[in-house]
């Protein structure tokens, strides 16, 4: 099938913020007058990558070698290749040698520069991979809403280099944007339709530290709360060493934003903390759990975890297991621990065969999941103020949507209802969804 040169493809890998990134990419391939495509039609074929994990690298290079048939088959096609992976040392090399079929690499800095680097690669292979990341950019295309809900980046990079992580090499260090150029996008989205949003940095808790003035994250949480049209506020992540007593009386007196906070421990034992360079202890943390639900007793609390990292015992596991019967997480999203070149924890000696892993993964998995249905089953008989986001997937005849605490509700709705609010009595708990019936008011 031949390409139809005004149109596009996006291959996104990663996190939320990729996906935002993914956004922005289309914006400026839509200004160019391209229109969204397959693979197979598309003129334009870009890959937005990732590289949190070295298995997410070996499947983004494997793909890029699938794409060679589409330059075979149609050699007029722009391939084009950034984001995360990319901005490692020696892979754009990498990428221009053993791809040299690709006719763009570029980093995470200059990804407003794509325009121009589609216009330049008629005349040969470009490949522009920033070193630094430069200002915030905010000329940025017009977002267009696609359905109730939406992310907005409030600030990129992260300062914190915790030893197993790459993006503070990819993503450069932390710039914050201006409040009112965030409230500036808000209010777009909410005109759209757009009725949740999610303002997303590598650690939101950071935010504002750069600006003169300076401006917290709770004063940027209070201020998007006064955005009219607009239902409710989440963000993420939160660093546990950055979240304060300030933060939490935010939450607490801004209405829209929703109960729920996602605050990654990684670890319960203190000595495999400090090998992370996480910048807290086990007892600040579980402190921190304690003030935030003394002031919101309701609140829904997630969390990330690390399995197997460099040097962990028995008792450092048991130490996590520990955390996770005491703080009770309502859900947590668990990684095996993967050596990622470039970070000091790929070359600590005492890394955790596969098999122990792997053994330890499933134990946690069991306990956390133990948890999370216990949590759901307390819900029963309760009503839940839920946002309708669209027909369940599952099950086209019901509707879905999430509470407050971002648990999954499926009932019966209406299509009407899709980004209203409605109280739904909950009937039934599973471990990852809750099922309910509109309740009568």
């Amino acid at each position: 099938m031949s390409a139809k040169k005004d149109t596009y493809h996006i291959l996104t890998y990663g996190c939320q913020m990729n996906e935002r990134d993914t956004e922005s990419l289309a914006g400026f391939l839509q200004q160019m007058g391209y229109t969204a495509s397959t693979p197979e039609e598309a003129g334009v074929l870009l890959i937005n990558t990732c590289c949190v994990r070295e298995s997410a690298e070996r499947k983004i290079l494997g793909k890029l070698g699938e794409l060679r048939k589409y330059k075979l088959a149609r050699p007029e096609v722009v391939i084009g290749i950034g984001g995360c992976m990319v901005q490692q040392p020696g892979m754009s090399e990498r990428i221009r040698k053993e791809y040299p079929y690709v006719d763009i690499v570029f980093g995470t800095h200059n990804l407003h520069q794509l325009p121009r680097m589609i216009e330049q690669c008629q005349f040969g292979q470009v490949v522009e991979v920033w070193d630094s990341e430069g200002e915030v950019v905010e000329d940025l295309p017009e977002r267009k809403a696609e359905g109730i809900k939406a992310h907005v980046t409030i600030m990129y990079g992260c300062n914190n280099f915790c030893s197993y992580c790459i993006v503070p090499h990819v993503r450069g260090r932390e710039r914050s944007r201006a409040p009112e150029d965030v409230v500036r996008e808000v209010q777009s989205l909410v005109a759209q339709g757009v009725k949740e949003v999610t303002v997303l940095g590598q650690n939101v808790n950071s935010y504002g530290k750069d600006l003169n003035p300076r401006v917290s994250f709770a004063d940027l949480l209070r201020t998007v709360n006064g955005v009219e049209g607009l239902k409710r506020i989440r963000f993420t992540t939160s660093h546990p060493k950055d979240f304060d007593l300030a933060l939490i009386a935010a939450m607490s007196e801004s209405d829209k934003v929703c109960e729920h906070i996602h605050l990654p421990v990684q670890a319960g034992s203190n000595r495999i903390l400090a090998a992370m360079n996480r910048g807290y202890s086990r007892e600040q943390y579980m402190e921190m759990i304690g003030q935030i639900r003394q002031a919101m007793p309701e609140v829904a609390l997630t969390t990330d975890l690390i399995v197997g990292f460099p040097g962990e015992t028995e008792e450092d596991f048991a130490d996590t297991l520990d955390l996770l019967e005491k703080v009770r997480y309502d859900n947590a999203f668990t990684f095996l621990y993967s050596k990622r070149s470039g970070t000091p924890a790929a070359e600590l000696a005492e890394q955790v065969d596969a098999e122990t892993k792997k053994a330890r993964f499933q134990r946690l998995l069991q306990l956390q999941n133990r948890i999370s249905l216990e949590h759901n089953k307390a819900l029963i008989g309760s009503v839940q103020e839920v946002l309708v986001e669209g027909r369940s997937k599952t099950n086209k005849e019901l509707m879905t949507g999430r509470t407050r605490g971002n648990k999954i509700v499926v009932f019966a709705g209406a299509e009407q209802q899709v980004g209203e609010t409605v109280l739904v009595r909950i009937d039934e708990a599973r471990t990852w969804t809750l099922l309910g019936t509109m309740a009568l008011l």
